[in-house]
């Protein structure tokens, strides 16, 4: 299996990641980073309409604009395999659309107000963010089934997005933390109604959360739908920063409390051991976190963020790095003894 594509056109195996532009980075900054990531080969970036994160509403859409600016700025729009997702329905996003649904009326205004945001007339991958039904995501363990929970059906999901298609607004689109069944359901309702298929699964993957492994991988290699991965780094654990207790001033955990997937025992525990490993082996932390999830075969392509040009070109050295055989022990190891502290 080959999965190196969106719409046939190859994307680079690092995805420039954006959460970070109208938060912590400035327009200035975020138009610093794409022509840093475009100049050492990167031609992927991913944005959200509820971006930046932690999400507000005078902030929500500022990431989009950003990127829009920088299109009109410098004519490279046909450089950029471009990557944005629609919000699905929480409590906290009553200001989009008097509370985002995947009905066919919310995500035509969406994609259309991506779209002038974006400053493009089309979208070459368009994601949703998370299932608009009841279902595990962002950390929740266990599942408690609500037979009588009510969502936009599928197909109808489908069907509207197909409608998007064929007015050239997106060119595909992708799911995002969404379960094996979900990702099934789309592929066999589509090909059962001669429907546009998904191409992608943006999902969490690290070292600290492999779950992807347990069912989705297979549906990757068997169904030849890849995964984009998101929080490689697991919001910044497992570049080594935090050891000790550390907060260091400026960083997404010392000034967002809304992370706490990631604040577990556990989940400080190996992300510690695993900074270990790598220094043990002369790696930096950053790099063998990343170069683990770039070596992955069933990967589309790896999504970095970065507040600083310094971050992001460490964060791109990851691709020069192999791990060693004992290096991949090591790895394991730690795996087996503390598996997947941080879903």
């Amino acid at each position: 299996m080959s999965l190196t594509a969106i719409n046939g056109r190859a994307v680079s195996r690092i995805c420039l990641g954006t959460m970070t532009w109208g938060q912590q980075n400035s327009e200035q900054e975020a138009h610093e980073q794409i022509d840093f990531a475009l100049d050492h080969g990167i031609n992927f970036i991913d944005a959200a309409e509820m971006y930046p994160v932690p999400p507000k509403e005078e902030t929500q859409g500022l990431t989009e604009e950003y990127m829009g600016s920088w299109f009109a700025k410098s004519g490279r729009r046909d450089d950029v395999v471009l990557a944005t997702k629609a919000t699905g329905p929480r409590e906290e996003f009553h200001y989009l659309r008097g509370g985002p649904k995947y009905t066919r009326e919310h995500l035509l205004e969406a994609v259309d107000n991506s779209l002038r945001r974006l400053q493009t007339d089309t979208i070459d991958l368009y994601q949703l963010h998370w299932p608009e039904r009841p279902a595990n995501c962002f950390g929740r363990r266990g599942y408690s089934h609500q037979p009588n929970a009510q969502w936009t059906p599928i197909e109808d999901v489908i069907r509207t997005l197909e409608i998007c298609i064929r007015a050239g607004k997106i060119r595909s689109y992708g799911l995002s933390n969404e379960t094996p069944w979900g990702v099934m359901t789309f592929l066999q309702t589509a090909r059962r109604e001669g429907l546009p298929s998904p191409q992608s699964i943006q999902n969490p993957y690290s070292l600290l959360n492999r779950t992807y492994e347990i069912g989705l991988a297979e549906i990757s290699h068997q169904e030849d739908i890849g995964l984009l991965a998101y929080s490689p780094l697991a919001m910044g654990l497992l570049t080594g920063k935090y050891r000790g207790g550390a907060r260091p001033e400026g960083s997404r955990l010392s000034l967002f409390k809304r992370f706490a997937r990631y604040g577990s025992a556990p989940t400080w525990e190996a992300a510690g051991r695993y900074a270990a490993l790598a220094e043990e082996h002369g790696l930096s932390p950053t790099q063998m976190a990343l170069a683990f999830v770039n070596s992955r075969p069933f990967l589309l392509a790896n999504i970095i963020g970065a507040t600083r040009i310094d971050q992001l070109a460490e964060n791109l050295g990851s691709l020069e790095i192999a791990l060693s055989d004992a290096v991949k022990a090591g790895i394991k190891a730690i795996h087996q003894e503390i598996p997947d502290p941080a879903p």
